[in-house]
């Protein structure tokens, strides 16, 4: 079989081609019987009569129905003939017409898809119509977008994870150099900030591990009706020393009594821990922390209210992102991986809760508050980013 007849506008021809001719021999072979039954049922009626009088009139007439019957046949053979030749080409017309807007189109789709599989995300097509395949190329063209988007986080996470490890390994490099050359003092200071960058080094790396594992739903998690009380009290404890330190006030506003919720008690701790130490980073001497706890019918929500720097309006919607800082010196210097928030994110969202953060702007401090289900209803829980007990130190 030659390669063209595997070609979809040939098939397209060829069937069109095949329909035709069938109906061409049918109906030549229905109007030739369909004639000459019905000349054959005329000749006795018309001729019949006149014949009696004489064999020879008889003889004669006979003959010339015979040759009026040949007669028209053939233009019933010609003007079939001519339909036919007309029913070809209309077929071809027809089939290239067709074959047109269908194969043209699938043809675009596949070298879109081809340069996609090679890479190039940016590809779309442009096949404006009312179809299916117009439907197809618009589903094409959003896998195209997702895949865009897709590889631009990957770019960006790959140039903020060569940026976060640059600043720590320049750190230790240039202070172990300055230490072979004497340049630097070999004292307790200089070995102490190697280690601290060492530790701040090891941090984001562990980060990133619970990141990525976060993100992959590799990681289940064990949520259970728990009492929430206990758990954040267990938090502010832990940081409160540290608060006290930079003379903020750390203080939890709840309810004596609180319903149980359906989570993970090490998540939720781990939730804490990110948004306590993003609070106390931007929270000036003086300031206040408050942990409140508000319960309606379906949900317990928990806001984090600090009196810091704020955070302006424009800023918002890309605060839970990987490696977002609003203010990247201030962040950087005082530690911070710039994805503590983006853990607590995918933390919250395992277990069935909401995450946001809300701010009056610059110097009125900011809000970070999540939601947790009651733990009846268990139908609220989604397994969709699933995460294990394994919490990470982000101070």
């Amino acid at each position: 079989m030659m390669k063209w007849l595997r070609q979809l506008r040939w098939k397209l021809f060829i069937s069109h081609l095949i329909i035709v001719l069938m109906a061409y021999v049918v109906l030549l072979a229905a109007a030739n019987v369909l004639a000459s039954l019905g000349w054959t049922g005329f000749a006795p009626l018309t001729l019949g009569a006149a014949a009696a009088e004489t064999g020879q009139l008889q003889a004669g007439l006979t003959t010339e129905a015979g040759e009026l019957q040949e007669q028209f046949q053939s233009v019933i053979q010609q003007a079939l003939l001519i339909s036919g030749f007309a029913a070809l080409a209309a077929a071809v017309i027809v089939s290239l017409f067709v074959s047109r807007r269908i194969v043209e189109p699938i043809q675009t789709l596949s070298n879109v898809s081809r340069r996609l599989a090679q890479g190039f995300y940016r590809e779309r097509t442009s096949i404006h119509a009312d179809d299916e395949i117009s439907q197809l190329a618009h589903s094409v063209n959003q896998l195209a977008e997702a895949l865009d988007q897709t590889e631009r986080r990957r770019l960006a996470l790959l140039a903020d994870v060569t940026h976060e490890l640059r600043t720590p390994l320049a750190t230790i490099g240039g202070y172990m150099e300055g230490l072979l050359d004497g340049v630097v003092s070999a004292n307790p200071a200089t070995f102490n900030l190697i280690l601290r960058e060492t530790r701040r080094l090891q941090r984001l790396i562990e980060d990133l591990e619970l990141l990525s594992r976060v993100e992959a739903g590799q990681l289940p998690v064990v949520a259970r009706a728990i009492d929430l009380l206990p758990v954040l009290e267990a938090q502010l404890a832990q940081f409160e020393p540290l608060f006290s330190s930079n003379q903020v006030t750390l203080q939890l506003d709840a309810p004596a009594q609180l319903p149980q919720v359906w989570a993970d008690p090490d998540r939720v701790a781990q939730v804490l821990i990110n948004i306590l130490a993003n609070a106390y980073r931007y929270t000036p001497a003086g300031g206040t922390v408050t942990v409140q706890v508000t319960t309606d019918d379906h949900e317990v929500r928990v806001a984090v209210i600090d009196t810091g720097i704020g955070i302006a309006a424009e800023h918002l919607p890309h605060v839970f992102e990987r490696f977002y800082r609003v203010d990247k010196s201030r962040a950087r210097n005082s530690g911070g991986s710039g994805i503590g928030l983006a853990i607590a994110r995918h933390l919250i969202y395992a277990q069935g809760g909401e995450i946001w953060a809300e701010s009056d702007g610059i110097g009125k401090g900011a809000r970070f508050i999540f939601t947790l289900p009651l733990a009846p209803q268990m139908a609220f829980v989604r397994v969709d980013h699933p995460v294990t007990v394994e919490a990470v130190d982000t101070l």
